[in-house]
């Protein structure tokens, strides 16, 4: 099968729909519409589908080796948010073998379902708004609490080490971005003021984590890419959280850091507004608040490192560098604000 990211709709087609017809809830001859990655950058694509009763959203899984054990976490965690009554989670389609996913061409299939609503928070950035996103999280997390409780030291604080360490010795090796030619490359005049930023803030990284490396914390299934654009609204209500595909074992203040941090930027009225919101389903403690800070700005600057490392060093290539453009320079300017 060709590449489905460079590959034109017409030429997929015959390919997709017939994954598409392996969910008996598919309309046959329905409507079928390719959304390319829909504005994420994993390399997942994905494809509007008409079916019996509305409209599903089929996914192919970017390529990923034992995606089979991840998959069966994260349907189940969606069932059960579902089975709790949480319907701002999209219910899972199951093929007619009961099983809720495909290998076909080398990638990983599922069916969910086409969830309302519009990622339109910064249009309308309101702090009730917030609120309930918080709110709709911290649902979540209480629906996905494990019966027996368990504490780790936490696992976000141990990538983020992690991070800085391959940032260092990256760096030691003499390694430094070679910039596109401007103005053929959007992001190189943002790439190079953040590159100046890190050179800054990736040494202050090691300090502010060290405290939270050994330290237990209660840990949990987290959804772990919660931020803006996963969070629909109909007028000022959550309907949809989105894209349960980075689903693991962790703090919750990894979800709330991103979330805020995204939603919120650094507005301290709308943070006071989002973590009121999750307090009032589930508790929060002065130390996990602590920890959501710390999380959110470690998290911003090595998400500089991340994009500078994925466009200069690995040289990944993103149909849509525009975008990616747009998000690198939403993250420099935040770092920016700090100094």
């Amino acid at each position: 099968m060709m590449p489905l990211v460079s590959a034109h709709s017409s030429q997929l087609e015959p390919f997709v729909r017939s994954i598409a017809c392996l969910f008996p809830a598919v309309k046959p001859n329905g409507e079928m519409q390719f959304l390319h990655n829909c504005g994420g950058f994993s390399g997942a694509c994905l494809w509007r589908v008409e079916a019996m009763n509305g409209w599903l959203c089929l996914r192919a899984w970017p390529p990923r080796q034992s995606l089979d054990d991840h998959l069966s976490t994260v349907h189940h965690l969606m069932e059960k948010a579902r089975a709790a009554g949480l319907s701002f989670v999209p219910t899972v389609e199951r093929l007619s073998t009961g099983e809720t996913f495909v290998l076909q061409f080398d990638r990983f299939w599922d069916m969910t379902q086409w969830m309302p609503g519009r990622a339109d928070f910064h249009a309308a950035p309101y702090p009730h708004r917030l609120a309930r996103a918080c709110g709709a999280l911290a649902h979540l997390h209480q629906t996905w609490k494990p019966t027996l409780p368990s504490a780790f030291p936490c696992p976000a604080i141990r990538r983020r080490s992690q991070k800085c360490q391959e940032w260092a010795d990256l760096v030691a090796m003499g390694w430094r971005p070679a910039y596109l030619r401007e103005p053929e490359d959007p992001c190189s005049a943002t790439a190079k003021r953040a590159w100046s930023l890190l050179q800054i803030w990736m040494n202050k990284l090691p300090a502010m984590l060290a405290p939270w490396k050994e330290r237990k914390v209660p840990v949990q299934p987290c959804h772990c890419d919660l931020w803006h654009d996963h969070v629909h609204f109909e007028h000022d209500e959550v309907v949809a959280l989105l894209d349960y595909g980075s689903v693991k074992t962790d703090h919750v203040a990894v979800d709330l850091a991103r979330l805020l941090g995204s939603m919120a930027g650094d507005d301290q009225a709308l943070w006071a507004a989002g973590l009121a919101g999750y307090r009032m389903v589930r508790p929060l403690v002065a130390e996990e608040e602590t920890l959501v800070h710390v999380l959110d700005r470690t998290g911003t600057v090595l998400a500089l490192a991340t994009w500078l490392k994925w466009l200069y060093y690995e040289a990944r290539i993103f149909p849509d560098r525009e975008a990616v453009a747009r998000r690198l320079a939403g993250l420099v300017n935040r770092v920016e604000s700090w100094t």
